[in-house]
């Protein structure tokens, strides 16, 4: 690299560049990144192609002794960096490695969308999740799951229905799997059902009833939580929920729910009464089948997290 600028430096005398010209260009060509940049590309720039290429050496130099003075050169989150193109040096801007990691944290936010739920479980991890033994089926099946949906998503793939009482962890293990699919380029909706409910009951006068079911009818990964939490109508159950969880029956989608009830109560205690009194056993077992269809049961114990 000395004698490479011992050489330019002659030829920039032979072509009789201004002095001071010539002192910015000699200076730029100590800078250590100039210096490697050269390096690397020895075998593709020669002496000529650096000499019609010397402003931009010196363009660089300046735009990072600006940066590291604070100024703003180009756009919050990038830097200038060296290139080659036909033979000639260009200075070109990427993103940062911390403008990177905001992007790619976007996109896992991206990739979860939920519905009534906490922003809170968009930092749960599956490698958080506490692993006492009692808890272990449950985390076991979910990163069987994960594991092999990712490597066939096109493949039925049938959920988890946590199970358990209140406040043990069962929206925070929906969450962790979602966000590790989330991680691996996969979408998943989570929604709170009981607040689901509520919004689709007054959105019937704004006629917008249908779109909030199309939403959760063709989520690519759908995670139902707190089934059971609330007083469930008729037309709830049959037109909305039913209507959902047959679309994706026979899409054969991946569904999960979390419910403080197990299969055997939601049928009996939720399903089946609505919320005028009336028992309607075979409409219940309709949803049932269809929840027993993408869901396979797992009861979640521990302390309750919400109230220890």
């Amino acid at each position: 690299m000395e004698d490479l600028g011992k050489n330019l430096q002659k030829k920039m005398t032979d072509n009789n560049w201004n002095q001071r010209y010539q002192e910015l260009i000699t200076e730029s060509l100590k800078d250590e990144e100039v210096r490697t940049f050269l390096a690397e590309n020895n075998d593709v720039l020669t002496q000529a192609d650096i000499m019609k290429s010397a402003s931009k050496l010196y363009e660089f130099v300046t735009l990072k002794k600006q940066l590291a003075q604070g100024k703003q050169i180009f756009a919050p989150g990038y830097l200038p960096t060296l290139t080659v193109s036909n033979h000639r040096i260009e200075v070109v801007y990427v993103p940062t490695a911390e403008l990177i990691a905001q992007r790619e944290q976007k996109a896992l936010e991206r990739r979860v969308k939920t519905i009534n739920l906490p922003r809170s479980v968009r930092k749960a991890q599956l490698k958080d999740y506490d692993r006492s033994d009692e808890r272990m089926e449950a985390l076991k099946a979910a990163m069987a799951f994960i594991a092999s949906y990712t490597k066939d998503p096109k493949t039925f793939h049938k959920g988890l229905y946590l199970e358990g009482s209140f406040g043990v962890g069962k929206t925070y293990l929906l969450a962790a799997i979602a966000n590790e699919l989330a991680s691996k380029g996969y979408e998943t909706t989570l929604v709170h059902f009981p607040s689901f409910a509520v919004e689709i009951k007054g959105s019937i006068g704004q006629n917008k009833s249908n779109e909030y079911i199309e939403r959760l009818k063709k989520a690519p990964v759908l995670m139902i939580d707190d089934i059971g939490a609330d007083s469930l109508s008729s037309w709830l159950r049959d037109d909305v929920l039913g209507v959902i969880l047959q679309y994706r029956m026979q899409e054969e989608l991946p569904t999960f729910f979390s419910s403080n009830f197990s299969l055997e109560q939601l049928e009996k205690q939720y399903l089946t009464v609505n919320n005028r009194g009336e028992a309607e056993p075979l409409k219940a077992k309709r949803i049932m089948e269809r929840i027993k269809f993408l869901a396979t049961q797992y009861h979640v114990v521990g302390k309750n997290r919400r109230n220890p």
